[in-house]
This record gives structure tokens, C-alpha cells and sequence, in this order.
């Protein structure tokens, strides 16, 4: 959007900023020191003069993130200003007294009939955003930084609405009075549309940043980011037709529509593509001989051969005893999800080598796989082959996954407040590096870090010259960073990519997307809780001569009502 700045002007703010962001940070600074308060709540709300003001510092900050380095901006607005707490004070206190209808017209590159929140929110989303990669779970829930938990419910719905106007009712072009004005601040123009698809993704980001923090530990309820209106008969079928504003939604911010809707979507997708493949999965069946004693090793063998559209047709298999012998038995598909407990039990069993076990006995690749395995890669692209031919049949696998590993299957980075998944005592020793008064110099410690695997320990530089660059307090941010994705996404990105790949070969990263991780754990192996008998028994069928009143119908539900909730969940399997 670089088109937006005079040319002239835009060189000299570039030589202006080039390598240095304290001129940034004392601008900023001073202009919200003056302007706004992090604290103050005006029962009048914000002046003319304040809006006024607001909205010339946020178009100047639009303009600067297509200007200079973004990196390098970001770092400097998100944790060298305050601009976090006082553009949400701003926020609030518009929305609470309805300021927004105002507000375009005090803001000169705006058109006068754009949704007022529409810049405030384009620059405060991907500022707070970045703030949040960093942020910790001490500061987020304890101290309440930079944000208090009664002020995130209200961003929450705040923000949510936003979206969903954006979304939904606002139409995407420009109509005609929407032509921006000249203005005091070199702006040439401001396109709407171009604002409004910032303002989209700043949007769904953030608020998909705010619901991964709620799935750790809620501060709000989960329905709070969902949106009434997703909720409806029209919106789900829209949404299940695909190429409509309702699909769009889906894809762009899922968090919208409730768990049960994205279900109904995502097992509509299944039947779509499995109703594709139908005419090629009824000329090429496929039948394997597995050997009991050799499950895992006869399995990749056989089944990795197979094509992408094999994958998803009939597979069915047959037992070999440690005779030899073929157990009798017609694969109608029960033997087949008994093939699938068995392997998938087997192939994940930290005994094997290719997974490994936190703390908490959650799963994650081995780093030191390829110590144990020669083919470790292949075995891994054959895995997720496995777990989303699983997914793809709704067949339930008790696999419980560490949840920066499931974010690998939305090819999704991992930051520092995913580590304590992975490495609790690793990340309170980086939070304590974080918070030390003292000179960190003085601890000699080093950008390098110290690979264990198998009693083999090897020492690898996190940047460039690691071993001679000392840690300072001026360069710890990074080093904590370096050290979390070093241990988050670096040692298994070869495991994770090729565990995806088999993965993607029946579940698309579109289906995927649509759930967070928590969400696509029940997915996999299914809800830890009870099972609600009563609604189970409402949403049966019945053949066979029997009926929802029948005497043994009745004794059964009964007999349900008495499991314990693992005997529960093997008697779903069953079905």
C-alpha cells in the first residue's frame, strides 16, 4: 500500500527510520502520552479533539506497517510503547458510547460512510497480535497484561462483532461515496478495500490468537466467540454448498459458527468426497494379508503403496496367525477398525521409537527418530496416512496428541506459550531469563543449545556465530524465542512435514482448519467426558423389528447408563 505515501515522504520517513525505531517509539509515545490514557474511562467518552487526534496517529501507523520492516515495527509498537492499553481504552469507550457513526468524518483518509472502528481496529489487531507471541502466562492471567480478563471478555465480543459486520453485512466494494479525501498527513488516498481486507485478517488472527489462550485456560466462555447468526439452519447449508459468503466464513474464521455446526460441515466434506471416489473405490478393492506379529512392519509395507484415491476407498484386511494360518472371519468393517486400534496402538507406542511422551503422556515425534529407524521418515508420511484414514472413516483412535504437535497439522508455527506442552521446567527456565533484574551477561550464557538424544548430546548454534554471542538483556527476547522454536518447530520439522504429508492425502488443510487443536483431538479420539445416553438414545434408528419402546431396547440403555465412561467409549467403537 506504499501507493498511499508521496513518494518524497516516504523516503525520508524510511531514512528517518532506517535501523533505528526509537524515533517510532518517541513518536508514538508521545503522541498517546498526550492524547490518551491506558486507564482513563471518560463516562462522556472520547472528544472530538481525541477522535480526531486517534485517527491521525492510526492512518500514520496503517501507512508505516507497508512503509518500513515490519518485523521491526511490530517489535518496537508492541513492546516498547503502550500503544496496546490505550488503543483499546479508546476502543471501549467509543463502543460504549456509541462514537463510532463520528468518527469518520474527524478522519480526513477515511470516506465519511466507512464503519468508524474500521482504522483503530485495522492498526490495534496486528499490534496486539504480535504482543501476544510473547507474552506469558504469568503476565496474561496473573499480573493481566497488557490487557485485565474482564477487558479481553469485552474485546472478544467487541471484536467478534466487528468481524462479523465485515463479514456478513458490509458489502466488500466500494460504492461510489466511499472516495477517500486528500489529508494533512501526505496520504495520497486510503483505499477502503484494501482497509477492509486488512481489517478481515487483522481480525480473524487476533481473535483466533484470543480463542487458542481461551482453550489453555478460559477466561470467557467459548460461545462468547461465536456469532448468533452461524448458528442458523441457512447459514450451515450455505456454508456445506461451498462458494458462498457462509463457506468463506468458515474458512476465514471458523471460531464463528459453534463446534457441532463446523461438525456437521466437516462430515458433509467426507461424504462429498468419499461420494467422488465411489466409482473408483468399486473397481479397485484392496485386501491385505497382515501378520499378527509383524502388524506394523506388513502394514507399511502393503498400504504405502497405495494412491491417494485408494486411500480413501474399501480396505479390507485379514489376519495371519503365528501359524501362518489365515483367521476365519468376512471383513465387513469390523476387522478392519480392529486393524486400525491394533496398528495405530502399536505404530505410536513410545516403545517404537518414532513418538515420544511429555510429562503429561501426550504424544509428540521423537527428534532422535532417525537414530532408531533408518526409513523414520517414510514411517511418518505412512502414520499420518494412517491417523487421517482414521479421521476419514470416523473411526475413534485413543492417540492424545501434545497440542503443538496437532498444530502442525494446520501447518502452524509454535511460539513460546506453546512450550510448556512440550518442556514445562524449559519454559520456566526462559521465563526466568525474561524477568532477571540482574546482568545477564553475567551468566555466560550462549545463542547455542544442547541436543540429548540417546545419550548422544550435540551442541547447535541457534543463529549464526552463536557460540560467541553472549546473552544480554538486550537481545534476550530473541534468544528465548530462538531456544522455543528451536525445540517447538526446528527438531521435528522433518518428522512433522513428512507426517502431514500422508495426513493431507485424505484430510485437507481446509477441513482441518476449521477446528483448533483441542477440537481436533475430539476429532481423533473423541470427548474424555460421559457419554450423554440420553441424547444418544434420541438420535437412534432402529431395525430389525426392534423400537425405541422395546423391552431389551430399554434394558440396553439402561445397562449404557452403568458403564464407566472407557466401557462407554468401547462400546462406540463397536458400533
Amino acid at each position: 500500500v506504499k501507493d498511499e505515501l508521496d513518494i518524497d515522504l516516504q523516503k525520508q520517513i524510511m531514512a528517518a527510520f532506517d535501523s533505528n525505531t526509537k524515533l517510532l517509539e518517541h513518536l508514538v509515545n508521545a503522541l498517546f502520552t498526550g492524547t490518551l490514557s491506558t486507564n482513563y474511562s471518560d463516562p462522556s467518552g472520547p472528544s472530538d479533539a481525541e477522535v480526531e487526534a486517534v485517527g491521525s496517529i492510526c492512518a500514520f501507523l496503517h501507512v508505516m506497517f507497508s512503509t518500513l520492516p515490519l518485523d521491526v515495527t511490530m517489535t518496537a509498537l508492541a513492546y516498547r510503547t503502550d500503544i496496546v492499553p490505550a488503543l483499546w481504552n479508546f476502543i471501549k469507550r467509543c463502543h460504549e458510547n456509541q462514537r463510532w457513526p463520528y468518527f469518520s468524518k474527524y478522519i480526513s483518509p477515511l470516506p465519511v460512510d466507512a464503519p468508524g472502528w474500521l482504522l483503530p481496529v485495522s492498526v490495534f489487531c496486528p499490534i496486539y497480535k504480535y504482543m501476544l507471541k510473547i507474552v506469558d502466562n504469568e503476565e496474561f492471567y496473573e499480573q493481566e497484561k497488557p490487557l485485565s480478563l474482564k477487558d479481553l471478555k469485552a474485546l472478544v465480543l467487541i471484536l467478534k462483532q466487528a468481524l462479523w459486520q465485515l463479514l456478513w453485512i458490509i458489502p466488500s466494494h466500494t460504492s461510489p461515496s466511499q472516495k477517500a479525501l486528500p489529508n494533512p498527513l501526505g496520504l495520497k488516498k486510503m483505499s477502503i478495500d484494501s482497509l477492509k481486507s486488512q481489517a478481515r485478517i487483522g481480525l480473524s488472527e487476533l481473535l483466533t490468537q484470543l480463542q487458542d489462550w481461551n482453550s489453555r485456560l478460559p477466561f470467557t466462555a467459548e460461545s462468547d466467540f461465536y456469532s448468533q447468526e452461524a448458528t442458523s439452519e441457512n447459514f450451515v447449508s450455505q456454508a456445506i454448498l461451498g462458494n458462498t459468503r457462509a463457506s468463506e466464513i468458515i474458512k476465514l474464521a471458523p471460531f464463528l459458527a459453534p463446534f457441532t455446526i463446523r461438525v456437521k460441515i466437516f462430515t458433509s466434506q467426507l461424504a462429498n468426497s468419499k461420494q467422488s471416489t465411489a466409482s473408483h473405490s468399486a473397481l479397485t478393492r484392496h485386501r491385505f494379508k497382515i501378520r499378527r506379529s509383524r502388524l506394523l512392519e506388513d502394514a507399511f509395507d502393503q498400504l504405502s503403496l497405495l494412491s491417494e484415491e485408494d486411500l480413501k476407498g474399501p480396505i479390507r484386511v485379514s489376519f495371519v496367525n503365528e501359524h501362518g494360518v489365515e483367521e476365519a472371519g468376512i471383513d465387513g468393517g469390523g476387522i478392519f477398525k480392529d486393524f486400525m486400534e491394533n496398528i495405530t496402538r502399536a505404530a505410536f507406542d513410545v516403545q517404537y521409537g518414532l513418538f515420544k511422551e511429555t510429562v503429561d503422556h501426550v504424544l509428540y515425534p521423537n527428534p532422535g527418530s532417525g537414530l532408531v529407524h533408518e526409513q523414520h521418515l517414510q514411517y511418518f508420511q505412512f502414520l499420518g496416512s494412517l491417523l487421517g484414514k482414521a479421521m476419514y472413516e470416523g473411526i475413534l483412535v485413543d492417540l492424545p496428541f501434545a497440542t503443538f504437535f496437532l498444530s502442525k497439522l494446520k501447518e502452524k508455527s509454535n511460539f513460546l506459550n506453546d512450550l510448556p506442552s512440550l518442556d514445562p521446567e524449559l519454559y520456566r527456565h526462559l521465563l526466568f531469563l525474561k524477568h532477571y533484574k540482574g546482568d545477564l551477561s553475567d551468566l555466560e550464557l550462549y545463542f547455542v543449545i544442547v541436543n540429548n538424544e540417546y545419550g548422544e548430546q550435540n551442541e547447535e548454534e541457534l543463529l549464526p556465530g552463536g557460540r560467541e554471542m553472549r546473552v544480554t538483556n538486550q537481545n534476550v527476547i530473541t534468544f528465548i524465542h530462538l531456544v522455543a522454536n528451536h525445540r517447538l518447530n526446528y527438531q521435528i520439522r522433518g518428522q512433522g512435514r513428512h507426517f502431514l504429508r500422508g495426513f493431507q492425502k485424505l484430510i485437507p488443510k481446509e477441513w482441518i482448519d476449521m477446528f483448533n487443536e483441542h477440537e481436533i483431538q475430539l476429532l481423533i479420539s473423541g470427548s474424555l467426558e460421559s457419554l450423554d445416553i440420553d441424547d444418544l438414545r434420541l438420535n437412534t434408528n432402529y431395525s430389525g423389528g426392534y423400537h425405541p419402546d422395546h423391552e431389551i431396547i430399554d434394558m440396553l440403555w439402561e445397562v449404557l447408563k452403568s458403564f464407566s465412561s472407557d466401557n462407554q467409549k468401547k462400546f462406540l467403537k463397536c458400533l
